[in-house]
């Protein structure tokens, strides 16, 4: 099995039904510049297959966000954007990371309020919900750019062995 990364900024997944979700053990869903209704659309039916086939699923940055409102949470526009590099605590025992970490953020929307069935993971002085998860799944969603600092390849390699 193998994971199916979606990055919208390059590939358009309009219709998930054309896709055999069966083939992937596992989905990320990337970050990207700008809202598009039927990419929220898409992301959220892959959101709801991750949760009906019980498949590990990690949403980043906007991606997180999505993962946020899907499953009843809210988003709202910051007062300022957050670039660069910020000190993240993890403060809930996780199968991703522990600690202090440093992520690099790019963005001007937050996750403001979760679902009642997500459990915040971490935060930062201007991300309440740094990292959460949903339930006790392996459905995560992190408002940073795991891809761009040490510390965040490290939390992708330890979703890549979450099974």
């Amino acid at each position: 099995m193998q994971s199916l990364g979606v990055d919208f900024e390059h590939h358009v997944f309009s219709d998930v039904s054309k896709i055999n979700l069966d083939n992937y053990s596992s989905f990320i869903l990337s970050g990207r510049r700008k809202n598009d209704s039927l990419m929220n659309v898409t992301n959220s039916k892959l959101i709801l297959h991750s949760l009906d086939k019980n498949k590990p699923l990690l949403g980043i940055c906007y991606g997180a966000e999505i993962l946020a409102l899907t499953l009843g949470g809210t988003i709202k526009k910051m007062a300022s954007p957050r670039h660069g590099l910020h000190k993240v605590q993890v403060m809930t025992a996780n199968p991703l990371c522990n600690g202090k970490i440093d992520a690099f953020e790019s963005h001007s929307y937050m996750v403001s309020t979760l679902g009642s069935s997500f459990t915040q993971i971490a935060s930062s002085d201007d991300c309440k919900f740094e990292i959460f998860r949903y339930d006790d799944k392996n459905i995560f969603g992190t408002q940073f750019h795991p891809e761009m600092s040490p510390d965040g390849r490290l939390l992708l390699e330890q979703f890549s062995n979450i099974k």
